[in-house]
């Protein structure tokens, strides 16, 4: 885990030094000089564990270099755009569609397959709030819930320790665009006449404060999405909103989140720079079982993403080795 930390951070720099005035083509074009080939690391587990897949593949199987730049996601798709980074392994489209359709309209990025469509994201609970636990002796702290906007009738089961008598709900992670979605939702239900809306740094101070609450069998409410270790791990439940309306969702965001398409893409030299690499992503497919399965395998084995990628290639070798051709794949499987 310390290695993985040690290359983010110094991945964040790359990217620091990338968005500098003549360091964007500087490093472009060291790129091109290079073969190396630069993925976007975005911020979460399954993007890393994608990356390290997709990499290993590459250098191993098609005989390319690799790196990863690091930053958020506005950060690092504009990084796509210029073509200071060259794939993006999971796009969550939805979540950035209007900044997605005008970089793929404008031609400066290319869709090039969809990872998995059959994620979810929204506002969950621990199982135990609605159902109980009876084999921790939990009894149901809100067995009517339903419905986010059920939220705002129970302040008292999701209090906030620093607002007596109101709730709090956990928000995503402020500077996900997502964060101003939820925001739009509290608004829409009515949220804040009795819950606080929350903004939690990070996306592991999201997961420190559900742990906490679920050990102690308390009651918990936040945005969470899968596929992730912690979906995988804990059993939560995600609260229904109305069947997702584009209408709607545009003026209120009081639906569903939209259906989600997480895709790869890559930036539009690319083809062009490295056409067995692309030819490669086109054929890159997975799903959230396959992808919860390496987050469980990270948190259960305190695995670095690339060591949980080197464990899913080992485990699934039916699923990636239709993706390149035998030679290719005996490749990547001897380095193995």
């Amino acid at each position: 885990m310390k290695k993985l930390g040690m290359m983010l951070a110094a991945a964040s720099l790359i990217l620091l030094s990338a968005c500098g005035g003549s360091g964007e083509n500087s490093e472009r074009k060291g790129n091109k000089d290079s073969g190396t080939i630069v993925f976007a690391d975005a911020g979460w587990d399954s993007i890393r564990i994608h990356n390290g897949i997709a990499q290993t593949i590459i250098e191993e199987g098609l005989g390319h270099k690799t790196k990863v730049t690091a930053g958020s996601t506005s950060a690092t798709i504009q990084g796509l755009r210029r073509g200071d980074i060259d794939v993006y392994m999971e796009v969550w489209t939805d979540n950035i569609k209007d900044v997605y359709e005008d970089a793929v309209e404008s031609g400066d990025v290319e869709q090039v397959s969809t990872n998995f469509n059959d994620n979810d994201q929204g506002l969950y609970v621990p199982s135990y709030v609605i159902h109980g636990d009876k084999e921790r002796g939990i009894e149901p702290l809100a067995p009517d819930l339903k419905t986010v906007e059920d939220l705002k009738k129970y302040p008292e089961v999701f209090g906030d320790p620093e607002d007596p008598g109101r709730g709090r709900i956990i928000n995503a992670p402020s500077g996900w665009v997502v964060a101003e979605h939820i925001d739009a939702k509290f608004e829409a239900y009515g949220l804040d006449e009795t819950m606080n809306n929350f903004m939690p740094g990070s996306d592991s101070a999201i997961i420190a404060s559900l742990v906490d609450a679920y050990k102690a069998g308390e009651g918990w409410v936040g945005y969470y999405w899968s596929p992730t270790a912690i979906t995988a791990k804990y059993d939560l439940v995600l609260l229904e909103e109305p069947e997702y309306d584009e209408e709607t969702w545009e003026k209120t965001k009081a639906t569903k989140f939209p259906p989600n398409d997480v895709v790869v893409a890559v930036h539009k030299d690319m083809p062009e720079q490295a056409p067995e690499v692309v030819d490669f992503l086109k054929n890159y497919e997975t799903s959230s079982k396959l992808t919860e399965a390496a987050l469980k395998y990270m948190e259960d084995e305190d695995a670095s993403a690339e060591e949980a990628a080197v464990w899913w290639l080992k485990e699934h070798e039916d699923v990636w080795t239709k993706w390149v051709s035998d030679d290719v794949a005996q490749k990547v499987k001897d380095a193995l």
